[in-house]
């Protein structure tokens, strides 16, 4: 299987690192082409067998599977200079998530597909969440499917859920990340502990945190109840979160659905 890749920033590098990492594909079997071309060839550095195209015509002309990893905006009128390079053979997959299946089949003669990754692909850990249009094929679905479980965990998602699914599966980590960074600097400011040591301590705390519940010992609640003792120490850190959190996380996914409802819209009149 022949795969591209058009755009190689941050999540089409995420995703070629894993294919390769995982051994799903050998980097002779991608083929690669990004606006600023130089990046492309960055990565040809790093896996010489890596094929790099100039063009998106000659990334398309290599692969089976092409995989768009541009910004959403730039998705239609790409695709719209590229339709007469498609065949019905090829599959498309895009993985922004304001552009639905709908949408791309409207104005592509191939199969398509969305896959949201998550930068936790990275670590062949994680989920992508995935549609597939009516134009795909048993087969086809069989092989995105089978190439994604590589490095990630495929869920399937309807096009209503799309956006809390993605706030959830990859918006996530940054929340959480900066969520740990503000523990890590108020042990630092409230005690003696230097940033360095809350900082492994907080980081293998949360790799140990997802170990246990990656192999079942507890829920998310069970846990909770497990190290929360009545009347203890973390009872009291426990009361100040349930006082001081309120509504924050309702105003996180309403802000992220405001963005996600505007982005639509430009979509929208695009298509």
């Amino acid at each position: 299987m022949n795969v591209g890749i058009i755009g190689t920033g941050n999540m089409g590098s995420i995703l070629l690192n894993g294919f390769i990492k995982s051994k799903a594909l050998k980097p002779s079997e991608l083929t690669i082409t990004n606006r600023s071309i130089h990046k492309a060839y960055e990565l040809k550095n790093i896996y010489p067998e890596l094929k790099v195209a100039e063009h998106a015509k000659d990334v398309i002309s290599a692969s089976d599977i092409v995989l768009i990893c541009v910004k959403p905006l730039e998705i239609q009128p790409l695709l719209s200079s590229l339709q007469t390079s498609f065949t019905k053979n090829h599959c498309v997959i895009s993985i922004t998530s304001p552009i639905n299946v709908e949408q791309l089949e409207a104005i592509l003669p191939c199969q398509v597909a969305r896959v949201i990754p998550s930068i936790t692909n990275q670590a062949l850990s994680g989920v992508t969440l995935v549609n597939f249009g009516k134009s795909c094929s048993a087969k086809t679905k069989e092989t995105i499917i089978e190439l994604f479980s590589n490095i990630s965990k495929p869920v399937m998602i309807t096009d209503d859920i799309t956006r809390v699914s993605s706030d959830i599966a990859s918006c996530g980590p940054a929340f959480f990340s900066y969520l740990l960074q503000r523990f890590i600097d108020a042990a630092v400011c409230q005690t003696e502990i230097t940033k360095q040591q809350a900082t492994i301590l907080a980081e293998e705390m949360i790799i140990g945190f997802g170990k246990l519940i990656e192999q079942k010992h507890f829920t998310l609640e069970t846990l909770q109840e497990k190290v929360c003792v009545k009347g203890g120490i973390t009872g009291e850190g426990i009361k100040v979160l349930e006082e001081r959190v309120g509504d924050l996380f309702e105003e996180i996914f309403e802000k992220t659905h405001n963005k996600f409802d505007k982005e639509i819209e430009k979509v929208k009149e695009q298509f």
